[in-house]
């Protein structure tokens, strides 16, 4: 008895539970605001893991892709290749021979990052532990606003490598200066270009960071629901979590849909002279 008394006193409160899973693995301690040399380690590798099993995916599909009647996998694979394919074309006028395979990683990447949310929240701390270490690790790639700014940041330079590939460097910086309001207005049309810009990446990043981040929080708070010694708390925590766990579905898979919608709305754009 003195020891489950001992146990229950060093348990962490709510609030330390949050904060301890939603820190990173990084390779030093934090300790400004803004720091560049800080890198989340668990971010980048769990982002180079589903990055390299999507590519592993879609090469099994492809490698054993048959002619006749597909199974489920395969015709699982031509349906989003399809669906990739005709949004695509609705959208990017001009050649698409490498944007609908980039459209094609974007979505995979993207829903593969975003369903690791599904894994337990105390999945590798309980693993860790067994080893007695005890340090943050976070498992969603998107719910950290690094990634998803990251990803967003990546978009943006293939929006301004298409700008410069179909309209010539020459034509890209005349545009900048002169639209929307025609080259009299040159400084006003270069700023306004430039907000635009900015505020594309930095909300293309915050839309998917938010989502995920406030799916994984909810997910914290609901294995909290479970922890509390009650009939309520242990029927709360698995119908709650049963029911967002279903509902988080849509949002990963929806998220990773908008991710991609956007990167070729942007990337139409970059196809069009104004």
């Amino acid at each position: 008895m003195a020891s489950t008394n001992e146990a229950a006193a060093h348990a962490p409160t709510a609030s330390e539970y949050i904060v301890h899973h939603l820190g990173h693995l990084t390779n030093h301690h934090q300790e400004k605001i803004v720091d560049f040399s800080i890198i989340n380690m668990d971010t980048v590798f769990w982002s180079i893991f589903v990055g390299i099993l999507g590519c592993f995916l879609m090469w099994r599909a492809a490698r054993h892709a048959t002619a006749g009647v597909p199974g489920r996998f395969q015709a699982f694979v031509e349906m989003l290749v399809e669906l990739v394919e005709d949004q695509s074309k609705s959208i990017v006028h001009g050649k698409r021979d490498f944007i609908a395979p980039l459209a094609l990683t974007v979505f995979v990447w993207v829903a593969l990052m975003n369903s690791l949310d599904f894994l337990p929240v105390d999945l590798f701390s309980s693993i860790f532990r067994l080893f007695g270490i005890d340090i943050h690790h976070r498992v969603v790639p998107t719910a950290d606003l690094n990634g998803a700014l990251g990803m967003s940041i990546g978009v943006l330079a293939l929006v301004l490598y298409y700008n410069v590939k179909i309209k010539g460097l020459g034509g890209w910086v005349h545009e900048l200066f002169a639209a929307p309001f025609g080259i009299w207005l040159a400084p006003f049309n270069l700023l306004l270009n430039f907000i635009e810009y900015i505020a594309r990446t930095v909300s293309l990043g915050m839309r998917l960071w938010g989502n995920m981040y406030a799916g994984e929080l909810v997910f914290l708070l609901i294995a909290l629901l479970g922890s509390t010694a009650t009939v309520f708390g242990f029927f709360g925590h698995v119908v709650a979590g049963s029911i967002w766990a279903i509902f988080h579905i849509l949002i990963v898979f929806l998220q990773a849909f908008i991710f991609m919608m956007l990167t070729l709305i942007y990337i139409g754009q970059a196809h069009e002279a104004h």
